[in-house]
């Protein structure tokens, strides 16, 4: 459907928001609320999807409920399912466009055929059935009936005339693109008006007042889809170069009339490396030795190159143990790489102990290149006024807590050369002289750290005090302390099923009805252990969670949690004696 776009002249695509779901014994019909005429069929036999030629009056549907978007088809042993969006809660504007975030969403199950399964098959369905339940509850996810969300400003307006007319689906760019590999048979059947492109990532929107003069600022996280995964399971690069963990972060600003926007990218050490999980609170990081290690770097940086101009990389790992090694491969390929400046920052050690005002020594650093490449500003009229010509690439080892506080103080400094830039900050001004409005934009940059950092690791960011104090208190260490702990458990016993949703939905990994098992010959089957583990696990975690609430109260409490600690260590300790059996591990792919 078209409309006219409320801040330009131009036409704009727009997606049907509210659909109804009529639910028949032989079918699903799904038709736009706003334009009943407008819809599809799905047969519950065989999935086959038809568009609406109108419903037999005498057809009663047994169930009659409203849902917000069809986000994908996906095809299992047994027949089809329809990913919708069942809630949804607006999260704020981009470009003066409605922004949602998915609530929930749940499959319909077009898969009568499961009753002509083999035992072995069914056995396997049962399997992927329980990964489908991991994708509804997937988090994270955005989108907008009206615009595309996975461009940055500056790529938008250098786009040709007349794109926004073009289906949503058809403008963003794929690699941002969640559900871009279950929306195929969607855009077989030409169903423009229902296919909702999701973002995964973070959306954080905030409101300023500098001197009485509105302004807001927005942070826009854009995950990328070609290494999806979870922590442990998702480490470096593959042979394509696409790294894991990679994610485009967007400050936007805008004030009377003025767009500035500011790029970052973050992802793991583009190198073949992986660190499988065995109990061990750090697991060994192996380094892969492959012919095309280079290679990988190279199309890696080329591709950054190609997409954001220059770029500086920065590395934060230790230079000690594992992570040294990791870092000291990678600075030796960055040296071959002349286009590239590699930067290393051995944050731990600079800013450790509370010094976290070191971290100007790395903005010292890179301070040339970081001017230099700027960012992008429009003004009230839409004129360029001036383009980013580069981007900084972040890393340490999880691009998570040490990365986030980084990008966070990176992104601080572009932010007063904006607003400085616009006239609403004196050359002398900066944003921390304002307390509240300070205020804010930390707390934009703790909720986009957490929200990432649950969508990769399960748990909320480590390191959270330093962006919103600049300096760690005794409640933050506490609950980086649980957080840290949470992190080992979801690691260890839940993130390989994770992985598999998310190889499944994400088309790594394919049905195929006519092939093998991927289950036959996997060796010991980790998941009889797993109640044991868990029950003992989890005991100790919450026995341990619950002093450390207290613990700020008195010694006696501190202790306790202490105490607490060492039995939950040691029950791990016990457990891990059957190491790399026991944990949950993918079933379905491989690492690479």
């Amino acid at each position: 459907m078209e409309t006219e776009n409320r801040s330009k002249s131009t036409i704009h695509f727009k997606l049907w928001s509210e659909m109804e779901l009529l639910e028949f014994a032989d079918k699903f019909v799904i038709k736009s609320v706003e334009s009943p005429d407008q819809g599809f069929s799905v047969s519950r036999s065989d999935g086959s999807i038809d568009k609406l030629q109108g419903i037999d009056p005498s057809e009663i549907p047994s169930k009659v409920s409203t849902i917000y978007g069809v986000a994908g088809t996906i095809r299992l042993l047994s027949g089809m399912h329809v990913l919708v969006i069942t809630s949804k809660k607006e999260v704020g504007t981009y470009l003066g466009f409605p922004v949602f975030m998915v609530t929930s969403m749940k499959f319909l199950s077009c898969n009568e055929a499961s009753r002509f399964l083999t035992s072995e098959e069914k056995s396997d369905e049962d399997y992927f059935m329980n990964l489908l339940k991991v994708v509804e509850s997937i988090r994270g996810l955005y989108y907008s009936y009206e615009t595309d969300i996975t461009l940055n400003l500056q790529r938008r307006f250098k786009l040709a005339q007349g794109w926004m007319s073009k289906p949503i689906w058809k403008q963003g760019d794929p690699r941002f693109v969640w559900n871009w590999n279950v929306i195929e048979e969607l855009i077989e059947n030409k169903l423009d008006g229902f296919i909702i492109p999701l973002l995964q990532g973070s959306f954080q929107t905030g409101e300023m007042k500098l001197k009485y003069s509105p302004a807001v600022i927005k942070l826009i996280s854009r995950r990328c889809t070609r290494r999806l995964g979870t922590r442990m399971w998702r480490r470096g690069a593959n042979l394509e170069g696409d790294a894991a963990n990679f994610i485009e972060t967007e400050q936007v600003l805008e004030f009377e009339g003025y767009k500035s926007s500011f790029i970052q990218v973050r992802g793991s050490i583009p190198l073949l490396w992986e660190q499988i999980v065995d109990l061990s609170y750090k697991p060994r990081l192996n380094i892969i030795s492959h012919e095309q290690k280079s290679k990988v770097v190279e199309r890696h940086f080329n591709d950054l190159l190609q997409r954001y101009g220059g770029c500086v990389a920065v590395d934060l790992t230790d230079k000690q143990g594992d992570e040294g090694s990791l870092s000291a491969a990678y600075a030796e390929e960055m040296q071959k790489l002349p286009t590239v400046r590699y930067v290393s920052f051995e944050f731990h050690q600079a800013c450790g102990n509370g010094r976290f005002d070191n971290i100007q020594l790395l903005y010292d650093e890179v301070s040339e290149d970081f001017e230099k490449q700027g960012y992008f500003l429009l003004d009230f009229e839409g004129k360029i006024l001036a383009e980013q010509g580069g981007v900084i690439r972040s890393n340490c080892i999880d691009c998570l807590d040490r990365t986030n506080v980084t990008q966070s103080y990176l992104a601080r400094k572009s932010l007063n050369l904006q607003l400085q830039r616009v006239g609403l900050l004196s050359s002398t001004d900066c944003i921390s002289m304002f307390s509240e409005d300070f205020e804010i934009f930390k707390t934009l940059w703790v909720d986009q750290g957490d929200e990432i950092s649950l969508e990769y690791s399960g748990t909320h960011a480590l390191k959270r005090d330093l962006v919103r104090y600049g300096k760690q208190t005794m409640a933050g260490i506490i609950k980086d302390g649980m957080s840290a702990i949470s992190r080992y458990y979801l690691n260890n016993f839940q993130d390989g099923v994770r992985q598999d949703a998310i190889d499944l939905i994400s088309g790594r990994y394919t049905v195929n009805r006519n092939g093998r098992s991927p289950f036959q010959n996997k060796g010991f089957d980790s998941l009889s252990y797993l109640p044991v583990a868990s029950a003992l696990v989890i005991g100790g975690l919450t026995v341990t969670s619950i002093t450390l609430n207290q613990a700020g109260r008195n010694a006696q409490h501190i202790l306790s949690s202490i105490i607490c600690a060492g039995v939950t260590a040691g029950l791990m300790s016990i457990i891990k004696s059957n190491g790399r059996q026991i944990c949950s591990k993918p079933r379905l792919c491989g690492l690479l």
